[in-house]
This record gives structure tokens, sequence and C-alpha cells, in this order.
């Protein structure tokens, strides 16, 4: 029995269903309070309990999610009964050298092409999968792994990739690494740990500074690319694109995607099909039925309004999600509702930040979401800081939905790795039209 402790947190879910679904026996704990990650655990009717010392059985196997700290009653009973802990990478990293692992790692963007990828690959091949967005799947006798690779605390370095993508490098998760070349030099790492070959974005201005021994092959749309998108355009219904291989033509795609960092997403998925040897034709076909990950661009149309609903925390994935929006609604106005993540990323990155809110016609921001940290540790820092900088915007508070209900004709974009569903909710519901 593999016992998973904070089981609702996103990756935990999808390993918690792998695991379940590769025959293990499987349960888990967490908080009461609901989470969209959960969805996937109560299909497969994976039991979860609140945290209790009880909870905790000899003959266990527990696996100890990032968020849990050592006075949690499980793990502290765990260590009594000498039970054997892994963390979620740990037990990750088990698994990806079971399989043909497609490790997909990148400090934006590696949820989005992971769902794609996924997609495309199970579609074609069959292929078990774990995506940061709560969701996972596993079949016995798939040759192929596709997972998601979080950077955070040099976690993905417990993986083995057969694939090892990069869909960019930057600097964040700044409680961690020092600067931007320590995360150079993690992803460096990262890199040289794959079998087959690496794939990473050209386009972006560190990866051409990895210095790594496995093939490295570049995608992007810059001409020094190996994999080049060409002759793109940019409409309100999608992109459409062709691709070149080494200057030998690929094929044509015409896909439901939204801006640059969309598209060069999906550039990573076409560059894994090219490698496996796998039709355009039939790359196109699959991939024009993709609706996107949980949380990353999920939009609700009511009447002229709608409300899109984003993961975006950083202010580059903030800047290519208003992007994306102007390529799709390029008549209507904007107004974003953003939490910033952690007093350490909005005190790095308050002038970003407030620079790609600038981008749109009002802005909220609410306070600030701890995470991991405590607000005591950072009096100076509130969301004050960004709100300052910004040409129209103000705070708001979780129960302010009154606020937002002005505009018509409007994308309201929810931007926050936390759960501000109560705000988006309760402005969907003053949006519908009384009966």
């Amino acid at each position: 029995m593999y016992h998973f402790v904070g089981i609702k947190g996103a990756g935990m879910s999808s390993l918690a269903q792998i695991m379940y679904e590769l025959g293990y026996e499987v349960n888990g704990s967490d908080v009461e309070k609901h989470f969209f990650t959960e969805e996937g655990l109560i299909k497969r009717n994976i039991q979860i309990t609140p945290y209790d010392s009880t909870n905790i059985k000899e003959g266990m196997k527990i696996v100890r999610g990032a968020s849990i700290k050592d006075d949690n009653p499980e793990i502290i009973k765990a260590i009594e009964l000498d039970l054997p802990i892994y963390t979620y990478q740990e037990l990750l990293g088990k698994l990806t050298k079971k399989f043909k692992s497609i490790c997909v790692a990148g400090c934006h963007g590696k949820t989005t092409t992971t769902a794609m990828l996924s997609h495309v690959l199970n579609e074609i091949k069959g292929v078990n999968y774990l995506i940061g967005d709560g969701t996972g799947f596993a079949k016995e006798g798939n040759e192929y792994f596709v997972l998601e690779s979080c950077e955070y605390q040099r976690h993905f370095l417990n993986y083995t990739p057969y694939y090892a993508v990069i869909t960019n490098i930057d600097l964040d998760h700044v409680d961690y690494y020092k600067d931007i070349d320590d995360v150079i030099n993690a992803y460096q790492e990262f890199a040289n740990k794959a079998e087959k070959m690496v794939i990473a974005c050209g386009d972006d201005p560190y990866t051409h500074s990895l210095e790594i021994n496995p093939p490295i092959f570049y995608y992007g749309l810059d001409d020094d690319n190996d994999i080049r998108a060409i002759n793109v355009n940019y409409k309100e219904t999608g992109t459409s694109f062709e691709v070149e291989v080494e200057g030998n033509y690929y094929g044509f795609f015409d896909l439901p995607i939204y801006g640059k960092h969309m598209l060069l997403d999906a550039l990573a998925v076409i560059s894994i099909c090219y490698y496996e040897r796998i039709e355009s034709k039939e790359v196109n076909k699959i991939f024009k039925t993709f609706i996107g990950a949980k949380r990353r661009f999920q939009e609700t149309i009511i009447n002229d309004n709608i409300v899109i609903d984003d993961y975006a925390h950083h202010p580059n994935e903030i800047k290519a999600t208003i992007k994306a929006i102007k390529q799709k609604y390029p008549n209507k106005k904007i107004v974003a509702i953003f939490q910033p993540h952690t007093f350490t990323r909005t005190q790095e990155f308050a002038t970003d930040i407030a620079t790609s809110l600038n981008l749109v016609d009002k802005a909220f921001v609410l306070d600030i979401h701890p995470a991991r940290e405590k607000a005591e540790d950072y009096p100076l820092i509130t969301s004050d800081i960004i709100i300052k900088e910004l040409n129209n915007g103000e705070h708001i508070n979780i129960d302010e939905a009154d606020k937002l209900y002005k505009e018509k004709d409007a994308v309201y974009i929810f931007m926050s790795p936390n759960d501000i569903s109560k705000l988006e909710n309760e402005l969907i519901e003053k949006l519908k039209p009384i009966d």
C-alpha cells in the first residue's frame, strides 16, 4: 500500500493515479478543502482522508508531498514505525527508469507542453503520462512515459530522461536559486542525463549556453534552429504554420493555439513526433483535438464576456497570456485579476509584473499568496509594490466581485497558481443573464 501524504497536490494527485493504474494499492490524506486536482482521484475511488496519525499502518510505503512539514502527524507516525518514506520526486524518479521517459522541463510552458505531447502521443502510440495539473494515466505495456519535470530545488535531477525537453530557462524560484547561472547549471545537469537526445527551444537566450554530451536539437522561429516554424499566421481562430527540419519540409499545421508561447510549445511536441518518425498529417489531425491543460487558458463564455482561468504567475507568463488573449479577442477590453505567489517572487519581479499587467485595460491585484513562506518574514512586501506601478490598477479582496462587474464585451483573465475560484465564480454568476 502506497499512502500519499498531501495527495491533492497537483503532482502528487497525478502520481497517485499512475500508481493505481499500474496495479498498486493507493490511498492518501490531505486537508478537507476541495481542489480541482482531486477529480482524477475521485474518479478512481482512491480514498482520501484528513491528516491523522491513525491513517499510518505497518507495511505501508509513504509518499511525502513537497509542502508536508516534519511536524505532520502522519510523518511522525511513519518515522516511529520505521516505514519507508519517499519524496514525490524520488518515487517518480524510480518510475522514469521503467520506461522511455520524455521529461518536459522549463521555467514556463512545461504543463501545456506535457499535456500537448501526452494527447498527441497517446492517440498515436499509447503512452503513460503525468501532467502537473492533477492528471495522471498509465497502462501496463506502454513503452513511453511523458512527464512534467519541475526544476524547483533541482527535483528534476531525480529523473532518468530518454528525451529531455527544455522549453526555456528563466530566473524563478528565487527562494532557492541564487541567480540565473545557478538555474542554467541545474538545467545543464538535467540535460546531461538524457539517454537519446535533448530537444530545446533555440529562441531562448540561455539554452545555447548549455554544455552537454547528448545530441541537442533546437526548435523555434529563428533561422538557426534545427526545427523551424515558417509562414506563421496568427489568427482569431488559432495559428497556422509550416515546419522545416534541417532545411527539409516536414508539414503544415493549423492548430487551435494562441500566442507565440503556445506555438513554441507545439513545436516541442512536433519535434518529438518528427524524431519518432510520425507523419506530420497524423500529428496535425490529432493535435487539432487538443483542448488544453487544466487551469491554462480555460475559458467560460457568457454572452459578450469571456472569463479565462490561467496559472500564470511569472511576469513572462503574464505577458504571454495577455498577448494570446489579444490574438484571439483583438477587439475586446481586457481586465486582469492577479494574485502574486510568494513574497520572494513578488519582491524580485514586482516591476516586471506591473509592466506585464500594464498591457491590459484594467488590473486588480489580490494580497500575496504566501505558499511555503511566512508573511512575518517579509513585513514590507505586499501587493502594493505592484499596484503602485500600474497605469490603471487597484487592490481587490477575494470577496469583492462587485468591483469587477463594470465592463461589457470584455475578457476577464484570472491569473494565479493559487485557488482564487471564489472570486472568479462570483463574477461568472453576476455576468449570467437574469431569466
